[in-house]
């Protein structure tokens, strides 16, 4: 019984042995014919790349099994909905890179059929405009590259795309490099961040809203290095969280630009005199009243020298007209001594 036990054990084993090459070569001959042309194909990890293609279009006919797509110097102009899910298939990737593309618009459910996407990189584009629902469907997407890729009017319209409540589980949110003058988030609690990188960008003051909206998130750590800050009375809120929070890794990096006197110190390392907001309005409102006042002032003067002028304009008049006979008459003296030393012979006379 042991022997014909151990001998169905051989031959199950042998025809494994013999059956798995067939079916890998199947798989693997399947997996080479829908390869997209101008691109790459690699089995292990399941890759398809596709580098400097411009007759690229969308969407690519890829397999199923693909976990990683690769799609940079394409020169796509915009992102149609279901632009990576051909006639409404479903796709297993888990990663997309779409960097230096020249995308200038996403459209609503340009993402649909990407259910299992985790990573997305968009850097290096230039998107103009992002539809209210253009990550819809990414309900598993964990990682968001938006580095060095958003226009003025791209930057107004982000902040929607992202509170819609489809990117619940997003961790990290890259936008360094975007000239933003704003955090770009309207609520936090919208998304689950635990980083947040707003390096290189125009961020000149961060308000109080924006303390409190960064409160939200006790988890979040937040990236602020390379900004040019004006340490002034509004940065008073900011400055407190800089120095009482440690979820700014790169705080020591976060230098003043204006003004001058402040200008390359770090914020964290200024004086609390400095942001004494308290002290420095009520001397503003002097000093705006005293300016007030001075003008008021000098106004009253000139109505009254407008006053004298008015009601002394008789005797100014003669004084005027005094004053012009008496130039005449002096004229005319002038003009007559110039007439005598002009004629010899009134000269010889006069000797």
């Amino acid at each position: 019984m042991e022997r014909k036990r151990t001998w169905l054990v051989s031959c199950v084993a042998s025809r494994a042995c013999l059956t798995a090459p067939l079916l890998c070569l199947l798989i693997f001959s399947v997996r080479g014919e829908t390869c997209p042309a101008f691109c790459t194909c690699a089995e292990d990890p399941a890759t398809v790349t596709c580098l400097d293609s411009p007759e690229i279009e969308l969407p690519l006919d890829v397999s199923q099994w693909t976990s990683t797509l690769i799609l940079r110097g394409a020169n796509i102009s915009a992102l149609r909905a279901g632009a990576f899910s051909a006639n409404g298939s479903v796709l297993e990737l888990r990663t997309l890179r779409l960097s230096w593309n020249n995308i200038h618009v996403i459209e609503a459910h340009a993402f649909r059929g990407l259910p299992r996407l985790q990573r997305l990189d968009l850097s290096h584009n230039r998107l103009a405009a992002v539809s209210v629902q253009a990550f819809c469907g990414l309900d598993e997407l964990h990682f968001l590259s938006l580095n060095n890729t958003l226009t003025p009017r791209g930057a107004r319209e982000l902040p929607q795309a992202l509170s819609t409540g489809s990117l619940r589980h997003l961790q990290t949110l890259e936008l360094s490099g975007n000239r933003l003058t704003a955090i770009p988030i309207v609520h936090v609690d919208y998304l689950n961040l635990s980083t947040l990188v707003l390096t290189n960008n125009s961020i000149e003051t961060i308000g109080k809203n924006d303390v409190s909206s960064l409160s939200e998130s006790p988890t979040m750590r937040v990236f602020l290095s390379l900004n040019p800050f004006e340490c002034g009375c509004e940065l008073e809120a900011f400055y407190y969280w800089l120095r009482n929070d440690s979820r700014c890794p790169d705080s020591a990096r976060v230098l003043c630009k204006l003004p001058e006197a402040r200008s390359g110190l770090p914020v964290e390392k200024l004086r609390k005199e400095d942001f004494d907001c308290a002290n420095a309005e009520p001397d503003a409102e002097l000093e705006a009243v005293s300016y007030v006042f001075l003008g008021i002032v000098l106004a009253l003067i000139g109505v009254v020298f407008l006053m004298v002028l008015y009601l002394n304009r008789g005797g100014i008049k003669r004084w005027l007209n005094n004053i012009r006979e008496a130039c005449r008459d002096q004229m005319e003296v002038y003009h007559y001594r110039y007439e005598q030393d002009s004629d010899p012979r009134l000269a010889n006379v006069a000797v």
